[in-house]
């Protein structure tokens, strides 16, 4: 009972230190959290975010990319997109919508051993292609899916 007690309390003091650090300004959330390219997520066309986000816009079409997305999106204000790479040493994964202001919505780094396998929601502001990009062994690969949407959901 005692070593649960001495734990809880290490724990405590432990968050109670990255708390006050946090106050305190020492440590941001940005660099505690994950780092993401600014020039990348603020670019307004797909070639910028591609080019922001992994340095080229030569990504070659692959079937070993796997792309689930609703044929429709009733309300773009929430659509479900899988992502599966079959692609051996994927390492990065993002997902781009054409039609939205800020065409990319979410990019990861995976692990060496982490499932090449994202499930996420995005907004789309109209009816446009869902674009997934995949880096694998310093390469991109890309596959895309068009999307008709009913109900805008970025401010449409």
């Amino acid at each position: 009972m005692n070593q649960n007690r001495r734990v809880m309390l290490k724990g405590s003091l432990a968050a109670g230190v990255v708390g006050a650090a946090v106050g305190a300004g020492l440590l941001t959330p940005k660099a505690v959290l994950a780092a993401w390219s600014k020039e990348a997520f603020e670019a307004k066309e797909v070639d910028a975010a591609m080019k922001g986000n992994f340095g080229s816009t030569d990504a070659a079409a692959s079937d070993k990319i796997k792309l689930k997305a609703p044929d429709i999106a009733e309300n773009g204000a929430v659509v479900p997109i899988t992502v599966t790479s079959q692609i051996d040493g994927t390492t990065h994964m993002s997902i781009l919508v054409s039609g939205n202001a800020t065409p990319l919505t979410s990019t990861y780094e995976l692990g060496q051993t982490t499932e090449a396998y994202i499930s996420t929601r995005v907004k789309m502001g109209k009816t446009s292609d869902v674009i997934a990009v995949v880096k694998a062994d310093g390469k991109l690969y890309s596959t895309k899916k068009e999307v008709k949407v009913t109900i805008g959901g970025c401010g449409g």
